[in-house]
């Protein structure tokens, strides 16, 4: 397990995305994928009350509405640890207090939850006071809806200038950022970012931790990959990612585990990382991330990826 910055939040070193969730895998293979993530020892879950409104006839919150029915028919709210997030749902954009506390009623809702453990911001609103938005999550986390406030996609100056108001102010503090982040996507996180995370005791859960399947391995030159993905996974597929492919191949040999699982396992070697984040539409897919809750790298392995 890995301790979320300075909370009590211990979580299982595998984030699991829930934007699959009623997009690519349905009701039933959503909940045949939560079984065996809380089976396997996972108990962290990510979704966002915009996923997934992009699906012709949604409107955001199916997500969490499958998440919310799966906890309640399994009893297992208790040992569940839910992020999710507010600022880009289809009405709901911005990080304006009313856009928090209307936001955050509607996923307390869909859960089936009386308080959110994580909180994120889904994106930067620099048309909103820093001040006005952590006072509208400082709200929240008193009245009990919420426990813990989070950043996605804060540039390294946002968050700091974020950190510092809520120091000063007394309001809650963010205590987890969440950067589009993988080993063929590194400079949102790594340097400013990466350093100002551990100096302020900042957990990493990053995001596309496996660049939208590319670094599963299943991505070749001349095999078709059924995946709403595809197209932008294969964007990869270039000398480089050619590459790291061929590393990977021998990493996971050597270790007798999947290559997404090393792909993961790098990102939770690296600084300030507590757990990335990856979705799996079947039970199968997941299979080959568990690996990661016991797998650790070489500091030559990790070195060798890094190019």
């Amino acid at each position: 397990m890995a301790r979320i910055g300075r909370t009590d939040l211990d979580v299982f070193p595998l984030c699991l995305g829930g934007n699959v969730f009623g997009w690519t895998a349905n009701e039933d293979q959503s909940f045949a994928v939560l079984d065996a993530y809380a089976a396997a020892g996972g108990n962290f879950v990510d979704t966002a009350d915009a996923y997934s409104a992009w699906v012709p006839g949604h409107v955001g919150g199916e997500s969490e509405t499958i998440i919310g029915r799966w906890m309640a028919s399994r009893g297992a709210r208790a040992r569940m640890i839910v992020a999710t997030k507010v600022g880009r749902g289809p009405k709901l954009q911005g990080l304006a207090p009313k856009t928090i506390r209307t936001g955050a009623e509607g996923s307390l809702r869909r859960l089936g939850v009386e308080c959110i453990d994580l909180y994120f911001a889904h994106a930067d609103d620099p048309e909103t006071p820093l001040e006005e938005t952590l006072g509208a999550f400082d709200a929240l986390v008193k009245e009990g809806k919420v426990r813990y406030i989070a950043a996605s996609n804060y540039t390294a100056p946002r968050l700091a200038k974020a950190l510092e108001v809520s120091g000063r102010e007394g309001l809650a503090r963010y205590v987890a950022v969440q950067p589009h982040y993988n080993l063929v996507h590194r400079g949102d996180y790594e340097g400013v970012l990466a350093d100002l995370c551990e100096r302020e005791e900042v957990a990493c859960v990053p995001y596309f931790g496996l660049a939208k399947g590319f670094l599963t391995g299943k991505y070749r030159k001349g095999v078709k990959v059924d995946s709403a993905r595809a197209d932008a996974a294969r964007a990869y597929l270039n000398d480089r990612g050619l590459r790291l492919l061929g590393i990977l191949d021998n990493i996971a040999a050597a270790h007798r585990v999947p290559v997404a699982a090393v792909s993961l396992a790098w990102l939770l070697a690296q600084k300030g990382v507590a757990a990335p984040i990856a979705s799996a539409r079947t039970v199968e897919q997941l299979a080959e991330l568990l690996p990661v809750a016991n797998l650790v790298l070489s500091k030559e392995e990790v070195e060798v990826l890094r190019f």
